[in-house]
């Protein structure tokens, strides 16, 4: 304390003979001593107003005029995150800090390495400010890059800002109960299991982040399904602890990353990086409505262009329309064979389908219900909403073209079928 006051004293010789010239016109010492401590802060005050004037006036209209000239995408966001706005509260606050014993070193040591201390921990406050500006801002420029979707680095900033905010609150602690910042973090050490269980949410998240972004299970755009928690939608954002997905309906809904690591979750991203999207549909064929072809049937069928080839070599003449045995010995079509060819045709013709990828028109196990019939093929549209109307508008002209080929769809009946039979029988009734 001494060599403080001996070194105060000699910078600061001014304030003594301030202090004198009151005593040596008759003014008492008490009065003396407030009046230099009043002249001396109020020094200090417009110090310290100069100093912020000429951080923010000068400085911050200086930055703001070289970020625009600049083709530079770096200052632009610096001065939009206020970057240097932050940077500029230090110079009143260095002013007051080293100009505080001038004021107080004789009116109260005490009081003046209070307020000094206080002086440190608004400029450590001040520096974590513009510290995570500055972080925001290399979030930000990344996000701009081509490969951030695959390997975003927001939960690691997170958690740099995480050890910045327990390394100021440690030099705060330090800087209260006046003691070097080391002996506290050598008592920390002691505690390392109480600060794991703590951040336990934080640390699990971290590992999590990791092993999604190594790994590439998962980047910002991504459409993924989580079944066991009755989410589907868009990755939204990646962070240390959540990870947001935007719903169809608009929702948000928050997942913590390692939820994703220790569950299952369906990915549409190798869908979207694909040549098509996959159509699996499949209707019921009445089996009452599947027989051979007859002459007529064939003469008709022989209109449809995408049918004309494969009948073209079909006799008409030689089918015997009262021989069954005939027909079957003789290997004829049937109206269901020539419809899955000809459904085989059109998808393969249409503009939409990907014919480099698997296409396959298949009967598959006949059911109580009647006989299923599968189309598997591939659109080149991936979009949801184009998607959903391609494949509706083809299978809807699949479904009109079954009565062309003397086949019906399995549906079962309604009251509305069983009404007309009723009121037949009721009209039998009274007519006898």
């Amino acid at each position: 304390m001494e060599g403080i006051e001996e070194q105060v004293l000699k910078k600061y010789l001014f304030l003594e003979n301030l202090e004198a010239w009151f005593l040596s016109q008759g003014m008492n010492e008490t009065f003396a001593q407030f009046f230099k401590v009043a002249i001396s802060l109020v020094a200090i005050f417009i110090l310290a107003i100069i100093a912020d004037y000429i951080a923010k006036r000068l400085f911050l209209t200086a930055m703001s005029q070289v970020a625009k000239r600049t083709k530079t995408k770096w200052d632009d966001v610096l001065v939009e995150k206020r970057f240097f706005h932050r940077l500029a509260h230090f110079a009143p606050a260095i002013v007051v800090y080293l100009t505080l014993g001038v004021a107080l070193y004789d009116y109260s040591p005490k009081v003046t390495l209070f307020l000094q201390a206080l002086t440190k921990i608004y400029m450590i406050f001040i520096a974590v400010r513009a510290f995570n500006a500055f972080l925001d801002t290399v979030n930000e420029i990344y996000q701009e890059q081509p490969f951030a979707k695959n390997r975003p680095i927001k939960g690691y900033l997170q958690v740099i800002k995480i050890i910045l905010y327990v390394f100021s609150a440690i030099l705060v602690i330090g800087i209260i109960i006046n003691k070097n910042p080391g002996s506290i973090l050598v008592g920390l050490g002691a505690s390392t299991a109480v600060l794991m269980l703590v951040f336990k949410d934080v640390i699990t998240g971290l590992v999590a982040s990791i092993q999604l972004s190594a790994n590439e299970m998962l980047k910002i755009g991504d459409w993924i399904e989580m079944p066991s928690r009755n989410l589907g939608g868009t990755v939204v954002d990646v962070s240390l602890t959540t990870v947001k997905i935007q719903n169809f309906d608009n929702t948000i809904t928050t997942v913590p990353p390692y939820a994703l690591i220790n569950e299952s979750f369906k990915n549409w991203r190798g869908m979207e990086e694909s040549e098509g999207r996959r159509v699996m549909k499949s209707i019921i064929i009445d089996s009452k409505t599947v027989r051979f072809c007859d002459k007529e049937l064939i003469r008709k069928l022989s209109g449809i262009n995408l049918l004309a080839n494969h009948l073209k070599g079909i006799d008409v003449e030689k089918i015997t329309e009262n021989d069954p045995i005939h027909l079957v010995n003789s290997g004829a079509s049937t109206n269901l064979k020539l419809f899955t060819h000809y459904v085989q045709e059109y998808l393969s013709h249409h503009p939409e389908v990907n014919e480099n990828l698997t296409m396959v028109v298949s009967l598959k196990q006949p059911v109580e219900y009647g006989i299923p019939i599968e189309f598997y093929y591939f659109l080149k549209e991936k979009r949801y909403v184009q998607y959903e109307i391609i494949q509706s508008e083809i299978l809807d002209h699949i479904m009109a073209a079954l009565p062309v080929f003397d086949l019906k769809i399995f549906q079962r009946i309604s009251s509305d079928d069983i009404r007309p039979i009723t009121k037949g029988i009721g009209n039998i009734d009274k007519a006898t």
